[in-house]
This record gives C-alpha cells, structure tokens and sequence, in this order.
C-alpha cells in the first residue's frame, strides 16, 4: 500500500445531530474532529478537495420514508464529493488518483473503491465532476430526454432555471432543438443570466407576480414539455399552460421542502384530461444507464463552449453548512460547490 503525501491523524466532518422541524437551524448540526482511518482491503483514502450540496439533502435530515435512507443522528453526512486519493488498498486505483464519490461533508474520506469513480482533471475543472458532468447533469438529460420524451420543436418550460438542473435543461433543450425555452428564476438577475447566457428565449422573475400570468405572457402558444424543480404555484401554471400530449418531470419540489404542514397540490389537474398530458417523477439513480452517453454528448457541449455553466463556489469545510442552507434560499446561481 502506497501512502504518501501522510495524511493527517484527524480531521472535520459535519455530524447530524438532531432532525430539523421546518428550516434547518445551526444547532441542528456540528463540526466535529475525527480519526482519518486507514483504508482496509479494498479502501482508498480521499483527500477531498470539493464537496457538492444539494436541496435533496434536506429530505434525508428527516425521518419519513424517503427514496434514500435519511441520515443518522450523530453520525457524519453524506453527499457528492471529489478528490485525490492518499493512500490505496485496492487494485485498478493509485495514489494520486482522482475520484467521484459519495462521502462527502468530510475532509477525508475512506472509500470502497468499488464505489468510486475515476476522473480526469485534465478533461474538466474537477469541480465540474460534481455539476455539469456529474449527477446533476445526468438529472437534467435523464429528465428531459427520458422521463419528459423531448423531441425536436417542444416548447420547454423549466422552473428554478438559475440552478445546476435547470439551466442545463434549458440549454440540452435548446441544443436538440426546442422551439422555445422559457424558464423562471428568483431574481432580475438570474432572468438576465437565463437569457443572454443560456439562450433561453424567454424568462421571468417569478417573485413579480403571478407564475401562471407570467407564464401565459412568455409561452403564449402553451408549453410542451414542463421539468419541475420547485413544485407549488410553478406546476399548477404549467398545467394550466399544457398543451395537448405534454409531459411533465418531476424532478424537485423545493418550495415545500421546509413546510411543515402538507402543501396543497395544484387545483387544476382535471385539465390533464383534456390535454391527456402525463406527470412522471424519476430519480437520476434510475437512470445511471445513460452515463456513458451523457459524459460523451455533454462533455462534448462543454468542451466546445456550447453549453455554459455557473459555479457558486463558497471556501472550507467550516462553510459547508451555511452552502447548504444558501441552496435551499436561492443564494446560488448554479451549482453550489464547497472547495476545501
């Protein structure tokens, strides 16, 4: 076992220490030191150099049943993570290595290598390994192209537009031929970024007024394809601007994450009759087939400037937090990345 540069004896992870009711409060959480293990038969010990926050987190600090086990109390979290192996006990894996991996929320991490995923810094920022080619990539062309059957001249309406998901739905959208995107946002700026950025060709700030009367005005002609990131008033306005045979992917619903009462759903579904429109949720998790040509196709876009992206970027893992709480306000345009 190769182990060099000699990793330190301890080092921070953020534990869960009791479930938040409502918006996650610091007390919920702490920092704390922790022994750096030696990786077993089959382990690579990770530096990690970024971590990933995500809005899903928020559900697995909770007990209710969920698609994913939620977090333990009084043990570190997990989440998206890249960095540079320090040490391997495993076959096809060397020091100084880079990977993807899933222990993130920690400054070091030991690995099943059978879990980790090689990448190449000199192909992408490693960063991006974690948004744009990462999973929040792949949920975006899954979404669009599978659970939302897109086809060349729908019309595209993507709600939290601004974020990691969302701007990149808009831009494949565009990429395989929309015949129009429109996407909402939480402030001026980020409709501006959507439009001369992105090439969304039309969006709006859905703090001005009404989502359903801004959408009607942007998509006078209807949508045909609707991918929900925030659920609420953005679903009931895209159904109300349906056309006939449109889908709709449910991808997040992050405006009912922190309500503690259930939120009321949308008042208009009988009109899914009339358009014999279809909601399907997916998980990108389901979807993992589709990596390979998701790397390949994306990667490619990225590589050409063809498809921009934002990184928010916020420095320590002592800032890892309040990067989480800034997702779940809107504070990020992008992906919100903690760099270590």
């Amino acid at each position: 076992m190769t182990d060099t540069p000699t990793p330190p004896a301890t080092a921070r992870e953020w534990h869960l220490l009791s479930r938040p009711v409502g918006w996650p409060e610091p007390e919920n959480f702490a920092l704390v030191e922790a022994e750096v293990r030696t990786p077993g038969e089959g382990q690579v010990l990770v530096r990690n150099e970024y971590l990933s926050v995500d809005p899903y987190m928020r559900g697995r600090m909770s007990a209710a049943k969920s698609y994913v086990a939620p977090y333990e109390l009084g043990k570190v979290m997990q989440g998206g993570a890249v960095g540079e192996v320090v040490a391997s006990n495993a076959e096809g894996i060397s020091v100084g290595d880079h990977v993807l991996h899933f222990l993130g929320w920690r400054e070091y991490a030991v690995v099943d290598a059978k879990t980790a995923v090689k990448v190449d810094p000199q192909a992408a920022p490693l960063s991006a390994y974690l948004g744009v080619l990462g999973m929040t990539g792949l949920t975006a062309y899954a979404g669009l192209l599978r659970t939302a059957s897109f086809k060349e001249g729908d019309s595209v309406f993507v709600s939290g537009a601004a974020g990691a998901v969302g701007s990149q739905v808009g831009q494949i959208a565009k990429l395989k031929g929309a015949s129009r995107v429109i996407g909402s946002a939480g402030s001026d700026e980020k409709v501006k970024l959507l439009t001369e950025e992105y090439g969304f060709d039309a969006a709006f700030n859905y703090k001005n007024g009404p989502v359903s009367e801004q959408l009607r005005a942007a998509a006078p002609d209807g949508v045909d394809v609707y991918f929900d990131n925030v659920g609420g008033d953005h679903l009931e306005a895209a159904i109300g601007s349906l056309n006939r045979d449109g889908r709709i992917a449910v991808c997040g619903a992050i405006s009912v994450y922190n309500n503690t009462e259930p939120a009321p759903g949308p008042r208009n579904l009988a009109r899914l009759i009339q358009t014999r429109g279809r909601i399907e949720g997916f998980l990108v998790g389901d979807h993992y087939d589709l990596q390979p040509q998701f790397v390949q196709e994306v990667g490619a876009w990225v590589r050409s400037g063809e498809l921009k992206y934002r990184e928010t970027v916020v420095e320590g893992i002592e800032n890892n937090l309040e990067a989480f709480l800034g997702v779940l306000r809107g504070d990020n345009t992008g992906k919100m990345i903690v760099k270590l």
